[in-house]
């Protein structure tokens, strides 16, 4: 699992991936850029994490159509409920991202949402998440996803719940 420094590439990779959706798809609210690469000075794995936002569950069936016919191949919800995930190997564009299609009131979506503007409006926070980031490679290697995201959800929880809750 490799982190990168932030690289400032990744604001026009998600740009270039939206321009395609936006070509692409009929109807949806809106096209999100979310996870650390949408963060300013994070540190982060090297793929865009995108949401596209869609109204209601006939919305996401016109943009699920569309995103088949363009390469997208549908993967269910992974285990969150709400939030549809597509695997992007055989579309055209190649740059690396995961893609998710969710409902306007996911709580996962508005958590994804809320976390981004946080972070995004102050940096302090972006030092010490960079910094957790940091321990937890140290601690875990950089050759164990799993116990990176086991680690980071449950002995750091307490940092998401103050990025969220302001404090």
């Amino acid at each position: 699992m490799v982190i990168e420094s932030y690289n400032s590439k990744w604001p026009q990779q998600f740009i270039l991936i939206k321009q395609m959706l936006e070509r692409n798809l009929r109807e949806y609210i809106s096209i999100e850029h979310v996870g650390s690469t949408s963060i300013p000075g994070m540190k982060a794995k090297p793929i865009i994490d995108i949401d596209v936002v869609v109204q209601d569950k006939a919305q996401f069936l016109l943009v699920k159509e569309d995103l088949e016919k363009i390469g997208y191949v549908y993967k269910g919800d992974l285990g969150i409920s709400g939030r549809e995930a597509f695997d992007e190997d055989n579309v055209s564009i190649k740059i690396a991202h995961h893609l998710y299609v969710c409902k306007k009131d996911n709580p996962e979506l508005l958590r994804h949402i809320a976390f981004r503007n946080r972070l995004r409006e102050t940096p302090a926070l972006v030092q010490e998440y960079n910094s957790i980031k940091e321990e937890i490679l140290l601690k875990v290697g950089t050759d164990n996803r799993a116990a990176y995201v086991d680690m980071k959800e449950k002995e750091y929880k307490w940092f998401f719940e103050k990025v969220l809750q302001g404090n």
